[in-house]
Formats: C-alpha cells, sequence, structure tokens
C-alpha cells in the first residue's frame, strides 16, 4: 500500500531565523482552512513542539536521525502522521547543521531526506537584499539533492519582496510570500530557548493576528499544493508499537509525571513508549499540590525551569517529605535534568540564592556561565543498573546552564565520534538522575525496566497489604 502524507518543511539558513513563529502562523492558518494538521520538529528540541501543541491542541513528535535511524524516524512519522491533510515539520538550526557542526547527521536536510518532504526556506531578510539570491543559491547547490522547493522572506517589505522575487525564482525555487517585521511574528526568549507558551500573555490573540497576516501576504493554497506533491511513502511498520512485545504488556502500573511551570520537557514518543509498555501517567505539581498522588508505583520527573521556581517548590515542604519517604521506600525514580536539580539537598539560583529541595541527592546544584555538555550523547553504563545493563547503551541530549557537585558515575556519556566523554548519572537501586536527557526509542530496554520496576514495587506492597490482613485475620 502507498500513502502519500501530504507534508512539507519549514527551514531556514540559521537559528533565529522566525522558523518556529512561522510554522505556528502556518498551522493556525490551515485550521482556519478546516485541515486537519500535524507537526513535527527536527532535533531534540522541546520547547518547540510546546507552541505546536499551544496551536494544535494535540502533541506533536521530534524526528532525530541521530536518536534512530532514518527508517525508524520514518516509521515514526508515517505512524503520527496517519489521516492527517498536511504534515509542517519544523527544521533546527541551519538546514544543514549536524552533528559536531562539521557533519549533515542529524541535520534538517537529513530529517528531509529521510522524509522525502519537499522544503521552504525562511530567510530573515533583515539588513540583506540581493544577497539573500546568493544565499538561496548556495543551498540549492551545497547538496545535489537538497529538497528545497520554495522560499518565505521574513522580515522584509512588500517592495523588497517583490524586487528580490524575480532574482530568487530564477534559480528554480517558488517564493511563497513574504512576512514583513511585526510584532504579530515576534518571541520572547531566555536562557534554554523560547518563553513557554503558558507564560506569554496574549499570545492567542498574538497567533490568530499572525494567521490572519499571512493570509495576506503568503500563498498559503500554493503551500498546501507543494504539500500534496509530496512524494509517496511506503506504508508503515508500526511505529513505536513495533517496539513493544505482548510480554512488554503487562497490568497497567500508575507512575506519577511532574508537570507545571517547572516541569515540562518530555519527549512525547518517551510518554507513548511508557504507555504501550502498561504505564497510567498521572500528572501532579511539584509546585502547587501538597503530595503525590496516591497510589502511584513510579515517579518521573522530567527537564524544565525549576531554578525559577525555587522558592515555591522549597516551600511545598509537604511534597517534598512525601517524595523522600517514598524514594526510602523503594518507589522507582526516573529524574532528567531539571528533575534531577530537584532532586538535589540544595538547589541556587541564577542570583547565588540557596534553597533546600528533595536531598535524595546528596550535594548542590548551581548555575555556570555557560552552557555544559551541550549536544548528543551515547550513554554506556559503569556496571549493571536496575534500568540498563552493562554493554547496552541509550541515546540522547544535554542542555543545561546548571551543574551538581554530585553528577553520578553509573554511566559513561560519549559524544558522537568519541570526541568527549564524562561519567554522569545515578543509577543506584530504585533512581535513574542525572542531567542527560534519554530518547526511550533508542533503547526500550530502559522504559521497560522502569515499568517492571514499578510493576514490582506495586506486587510487593500488595503482597504486604495481604500478609497484614491475614494476620489480622480478615483473610483466609
Amino acid at each position: 500500500m502507498i500513502n502519500s502524507y501530504p507534508r512539507l518543511m519549514l527551514a531556514a539558513p540559521k537559528s533565529g531565523s522566525g522558523k518556529t513563529m512561522m510554522t505556528c502562523g502556518l498551522l493556525n492558518a490551515f485550521l482556519l482552512r478546516k485541515l486537519c494538521c500535524r507537526s513535527f520538529k527536527c532535533g531534540p528540541d522541546y520547547i518547540d513542539p510546546m507552541f505546536h501543541k499551544y496551536v494544535l491542541g494535540i502533541d506533536g513528535g521530534n524526528l532525530d536521525t541521530y536518536f534512530l535511524d532514518k527508517e525508524k524516524v520514518r516509521e515514526q512519522f508515517l505512524d503520527q502522521a496517519r489521516g492527517a491533510g498536511i504534515s509542517v515539520i519544523e527544521g533546527v538550526m541551519g538546514y544543514y547543521d549536524g552533528v559536531g557542526g562539521d557533519t549533515t547527521q542529524a541535520s534538517s536536510y537529513e530529517v528531509a531526506c529521510a522524509m522525502d518532504a519537499p522544503v521552504v526556506l525562511v530567510l530573515d531578510c533583515k539588513g540583506a537584499s540581493l544577497s539573500l539570491a546568493a544565499v538561496v543559491k548556495g543551498f540549492l547547490e551545497y547538496k545535489e539533492n537538497s529538497n528545497i522547493k520554495g522560499v518565505i522572506l521574513n522580515r522584509t517589505s512588500s517592495v523588497m519582496a517583490e524586487r528580490l522575487k524575480p532574482a530568487i525564482e530564477e534559480l528554480g525555487v517558488h517564493v511563497y510570500g513574504y512576512l514583513p517585521e511585526c510584532e504579530e511574528g515576534a518571541l520572547d526568549s531566555r536562557h534554554l530557548g523560547l518563553i513557554l507558551p503558558g507564560e506569554q500573555k496574549g499570545l492567542k490573540d498574538q497567533l490568530n493576528q499572525l494567521a490572519m497576516k499571512l493570509e495576506t501576504t503568503i500563498d498559503i493554497n500554493g503551500l498546501i499544493k507543494l504539500a500534496q506533491e509530496a512524494k509517496p511513502l511506503p506504508s508503515h511498520k508500526g511505529g513505536l508499537k513495533s517496539q513493544v512485545s505482548q510480554t512488554d504488556q503487562g497490568e497497567e502500573v500508575l507512575i506519577g509525571m511532574a508537570l507545571d511551570e517547572a516541569f515540562c520537557f518530555y519527549y512525547q514518543e518517551n510518554l507513548r513508549l511508557l504507555k504501550e509498555m502498561g504505564a497510567k501517567l498521572i500528572p501532579f505539581s511539584p509546585i502547587h499540590d501538597k503530595k503525590l498522588p496516591p497510589g502511584i508505583n513510579g515517579l518521573l520527573l522530567g527537564g524544565g525551569y525549576p531554578e525559577l521556581y525555587c522558592p515555591e517548590l522549597s516551600e511545598n515542604e509537604s511534597m517534598l517529605r512525601d517524595i523522600r519517604q517514598l524514594s526510602e521506600r523503594g518507589l522507582p525514580i526516573v529524574a532528567e535534568c531539571g528533575g534531577f536539580l530537584y532532586l538535589h539537598e540544595l538547589l541556587e539560583t541564577k542570583d547565588h540564592k540557596t534553597y533546600p529541595m528533595a536531598g535524595i541527592i546528596k550535594g548542590k546544584a548551581f548555575p555556570t556561565e555557560r552552557l555544559l555538555r551541550f549536544g548528543y550523547f551515547e550513554a554506556f553504563p559503569n556496571s549493571d543498573t536496575q534500568f540498563l545493563k552493562k554493554g547496552e547503551s541509550i541515546r540522547g541530549h544535554e542542555f543545561h546552564y546548571w551543574d551538581s557537585t554530585n553528577n553520578g558515575a553509573s554511566m559513561e556519556a560519549k559524544k558522537p565520534g568519541g570526541r568527549k566523554s564524562w561519567d554522569c548519572v545515578h543509577g543506584e537501586g530504585n533512581l535513574l538522575a542525572g542531567f542527560p536527557h534519554f530518547y526511550y526509542p533508542s533503547n526500550p530496554a530502559l522504559p521497560k525496566r522502569f515499568v517492571e520496576a514499578c510493576k514490582g514495587l506495586k506486587d510487593r506492597e500488595k503482597e504486604t497489604m495481604e500478609q497484614s490482613l491475614t494476620r489480622k485475620g480478615f483473610k483466609q
């Protein structure tokens, strides 16, 4: 069976060109035309997919050819894009920028090739004019099959767009329009990227106004036609479900998942895989809730911005106490980056104020002046842990401006090509905690063993309860 899967990619020569706002504006415009949309993000980014979800109301996905090989990435796309009238893939960094900064591995270009997706370059025109034609020519010729079919001119006037259009289109690509520099097309950012959509006042109105503006300056019908002309793709083999065997799907276990202003960075593929393996994820707020959800069998603490909410997190003593007590009872805990900071004895803010936290990780987390250990890695256990065994590995990504006096040494993380390595992660007993963000589909054994550990705790507690009832004469 052959599937068409209408799709296109919005890429750019560099970061900061306006890809995310253009993607959100176009998604909004497609929705106004009653098109069923899906969205995807190239690379390991968490924040841009949150903006996509803000527009569409449904989770998107990450497409990353470092985490998975091209065939598996394509299967994920096919699984998630099934039934969509159009799928929009937002690129990452510059179109050809890949692993290490000197390869195209895991670049937007490599994903576009894997998806056989037509690409539209978003060009930041501020401070340039005819030179942009040279930029387009260079991108078209850098690789023999660039997949680049069109251009959108961002932050320029209608007059300049009309002047540039002939020079660019004579290169063999179509100019789909322009967007003038305007408030609707701008977003605020901070140390990890764009400020989260829930924190931006009036964002819904801003995106609606942006969509209406794009209707007058962008050839929306042309973009839809381009997506519909994407080459057919082979029928998919099952996506994430193909990585889950029947033996993995056992009795449902309850896993508390931190989800609020401070903890919000999760790969949707990770969450879907946990659910496929029998986990029911119960959201809770370490800021606002006083206790963990009742009856949970495990705890998932994702990344985010705990450093911005230190007073609120530290003052919620009942929540911190609950986490400590359940950890001592053997509750399986997986904590990544922001969640790892939260588990420390102390967390220092950017202005060097220090706050007590959960105290499960001995030591202090503190700010630095630059990104540390930034980028992709593959992690190898130094010895057997409950979640990964020696000889296995899993891939992931680090992106943080905080460090720890106690990073752990249960795993060795290695940069692609072996350029750098470092010890990381606490993998003792029921705990898996560290700065790395792991991508579970790159080794489903990790989430499988996490779910199994949660089920093991559930079974032990059930057995203890039955023994107690028997002793008290309530059960024969």
